[in-house]
């Protein structure tokens, strides 16, 4: 059974203690950053409320992708909600519904704020810095989810008698920690990525976050041992999203680097007037 804390009279289990950990640190971190990359106060924190909307719609994504892996994996059991969770369903609609709510607030909420970039669309420095910003807000909160995994007993690896095993409830033995593991790489990239934004100045975080990531997690999705369901004929969900990420990241790379050379000669253009 998964440890518990009592917090004023209640009584929370460590995975989600662990899980508003990372999601408080993962704030805190993109205000710090917002604050040091140039954004006002004002759209700072409309950017962070926004984000907060996000989390919430991230976690019902997460478990609406599980469910419907459940249905595809067993139709005849219908489409049900158990509780399961999948990182990158989460991933999908928190980015999706961060996108949609931006877009939604500089250009119908708010009006006044739009101007003639659309990746800017003046909330400060806008949506496009962001997209630096944001890997690195992830893989913290997405770190610190993976102790909690571990305190769970979920998303566990194969069976083992090493000395490394550690015993999972849900696997009723030892198996390895994956779960550690995976918090150890995404610590150690999150410290790759600040670095890479904050003293090398580098425009390619994003990328780099997910050619990264989905190369680990296609690697280490033949090492889990729990069933999450199936998804395409020799390849867990995971796997397949794992490709997408890394084509999505190849992308990113040569589409970020485009648009933003026609940012800055833009901004050049209206500075020399």
């Amino acid at each position: 059974m998964c440890p518990e804390i009592n917090l004023f009279g209640l009584n929370i289990d460590m995975y989600t203690v662990w899980f508003i950990v990372g999601v408080i640190l993962c704030l805190v971190f993109t205000i710090i950053a917002m604050k040091k990359t140039g954004y006002s106060r004002s759209a700072s924190d409309t950017i962070i409320i926004i984000g907060i909307l996000a989390i919430m719609f991230g976690l019902l994504s997460a478990i609406l992708f599980q469910a419907f892996y459940d249905f595809i994996n067993d139709p005849s059991a219908g489409f049900k909600i158990n509780g399961g969770m999948t990182f990158i369903g989460g991933l999908i609609g928190g980015v999706v519904a961060f996108l949609g709510l931006y877009f939604l607030y500089v250009y119908a909420i708010n009006p006044k704020l739009k101007d003639n970039n659309f990746f800017k669309s003046d909330m400060n420095k806008g949506v496009w810095y962001l997209v630096r910003i944001a890997p690195i807000s992830i893989t913290i909160a997405h770190g610190f989810g993976r102790i909690g995994c571990l305190f769970a007993g979920c998303c566990h690896g194969k069976e083992t008698d090493a000395w490394y095993g550690i015993y999972s409830n849900n696997a009723g033995t030892n198996v390895v920690p994956l779960q550690l593991y995976e918090a150890i790489f995404l610590f150690v990239l999150t410290a790759v990525l600040i670095l890479m934004l904050f003293k090398f100045k580098s425009k390619d975080t994003m990328a780099i976050y997910l050619v990264s990531y989905g190369i680990w997690r296609f690697i280490i999705e033949f090492f889990r041992a729990d069933y999450r369901g199936s998804f395409i004929p020799g390849l867990s969900p995971s796997q397949f999203w794992s490709i997408i990420m890394v084509i999505g990241g190849i992308a990113v790379f040569f589409i970020y680097r485009y648009f933003d050379n026609k940012i800055e000669n833009k901004q050049k253009e209206m500075q020399s007037e």
